[in-house]
């Protein structure tokens, strides 16, 4: 009766350690999949996610931080790493192709009109007056990462400028997002049998992340709202310079 008393009187324990059992179990069923399974499933769903629009439904770094949770060792952390970059050039790729040969009618279509003709005209602004630097900087941004790869095969960029500019871009989102996973699941590995609070840690990890990653998505979207605003001079090859 005391036992349980004192664990009624200290909730932050109690829960803490509800917590953590209940991420033990959910990293069980993720570790549990066949590491080149899961390696293939993560790259799959981003290249799905980056060419017709999966990623605005769910969302590519849930699918790589759920599997990255999983890693075990750096063969297993740079194979999925490898996989979710391999899957994001393929899905821009493909959709580069969707918008080169059939971006309008996509555009004019029923899921085209409900992405919103306002998000269409500032990702196709974007790319006109920002060139590749809007490339680069779309792959960390909500909505516009989705819709990038359609509008830059409709404009005039070659597939080459393109690739260029967004593969740089696919290896930091892709390495941040596998890092933090495994960082994650790892910390909480190592300190579940020492600590009643290793789930606060894992939590605050992935949750200390998103907010940083929503943060400088803000930031980094504000400054570059007016690009979006304002239409270019027509060549998506070339800057225009900054106002």
């Amino acid at each position: 009766m005391l036992e349980l008393a004192a664990q009624v009187t200290n909730p932050v324990d109690w829960l803490g350690e509800l917590l953590s059992g209940g991420l033990a179990w959910i990293l069980a069923i993720v570790q549990s999949v066949d590491p080149i399974l899961r390696t293939i499933l993560a790259g799959v769903g981003i290249l799905l996610e980056t060419s017709i629009f999966i990623g605005l439904v769910v969302p590519g770094d849930t699918i790589v931080v759920v599997a990255a949770t999983a890693v075990n060792g750096p063969l297993e952390y740079f194979a999925l790493a490898t996989a979710v970059i391999i899957g994001a050039l393929g899905g821009e790729s493909i959709g580069f192709l969707l918008g080169r040969f059939f971006g309008p009618r996509i555009r004019a279509s029923r899921l085209g009109r409900r992405l919103g003709e306002k998000n269409w005209i500032r990702a196709e602004n974007y790319i006109d007056r920002r060139g590749g630097i809007a490339v680069f900087i779309s792959r960390f941004l909500p909505v516009l990462h989705a819709l990038i790869p359609v509008t830059v095969g409709m404009s005039t960029m070659s597939y080459r400028r393109f690739m260029a500019w967004t593969l740089p871009a696919s290896v930091i989102w892709s390495f941040a997002y596998v890092s933090v996973g495994s960082l994650a699941a790892g910390s909480f590995t190592a300190m579940m049998d020492r600590l009643h609070y290793a789930g606060y840690i894992f939590v605050g990890i992935i949750l200390v992340f998103f907010i940083v990653v929503v943060v400088v998505k803000k930031m980094v979207e504000r400054s570059e709202s007016r690009h979006m605003s304002q239409r270019g001079d027509g060549n998506a090859n070339t800057a225009d310079p900054v106002d």
